[in-house]
């Protein structure tokens, strides 16, 4: 019997887990055209983020645009 590897969720907060996990980290934009939320609901999310310990750092772009990014604790 062979157990089948395990993929990445694709789920619509899996999804923004991960760009909030990239390198660059993502705005409430790019998180809403991603999941077709509204922009209080990408907010909310983040907020939920914040209740589970995770701590998202704010940092803002170069066209004037915020983006949350995951702080790595480990670092």
């Amino acid at each position: 019997m062979t157990i089948p590897k395990k993929t990445a969720r694709k789920t619509k907060s899996a999804a923004v887990n991960r760009m909030l996990r990239r390198n660059k980290g993502a705005t409430l934009a790019e998180i809403s055209k991603a999941t077709t939320w509204k922009r209080h609901s990408c907010r909310a999310f983040l907020t939920g983020i914040r209740k589970t310990g995770v701590t998202l750092s704010k940092e803002a772009r170069s066209d004037g645009s915020i983006a949350y990014h995951v702080i790595d604790e480990a670092r």
